[in-house]
């Protein structure tokens, strides 16, 4: 009989549960950052942007430390897979991710690029969950 899941994405049993709790959460941060860093790089290239280091940190560190509290308001550590916790850290992570550079930066609110980080980030954030919990349901339906 399968391992059933749970419905945060879970493995519910204790072995698995145990390895996730200390395991998972570091990796889907990773995860979330590597989404984050990759929508920096993609979007600085296409804007044919080249300020080194400085210029990526520039636009990256509001999303990076809007993501750092997506996850604590959100709880997205204790189940990392979970798709109302993961939603709201999207929906939170762009929010506040805008609100830095606007309030912080000095940036003008931009409609065409909020829909853009919008988009990425939550196809990113969303999508590498969707696989992840696609992947443990089909593992768990073999053994």
């Amino acid at each position: 009989m399968p391992t059933p899941v749970g419905e945060d994405g879970r493995v519910e049993n204790d072995r698995d549960r145990a390895r996730d709790s200390t395991r998972r959460p570091w990796l889907a941060l990773l995860g979330d950052v590597v989404v984050l860093v990759v929508f920096v790089l993609v979007g600085r290239r296409s804007h044919h942007e080249d300020a080194g280091l400085t210029g990526f940190l520039r636009v990256w560190w509001p999303f990076a430390v809007a993501l750092g509290a997506a996850w604590m308001v959100t709880g997205l550590w204790r189940a990392p897979l979970a798709w109302a916790r993961a939603v709201a850290a999207w929906l939170v992570t762009v929010a506040l991710g805008m609100a830095l550079r606007i309030v912080v930066q000095d940036r003008e609110l931009k409609v065409a690029f909020t829909i853009v980080t919008l988009l990425f980030v939550g196809a990113g954030m969303l999508g590498w969950r969707a696989v992840a919990r696609w992947r443990r349901s089909r593992i768990l339906t073999t053994e």
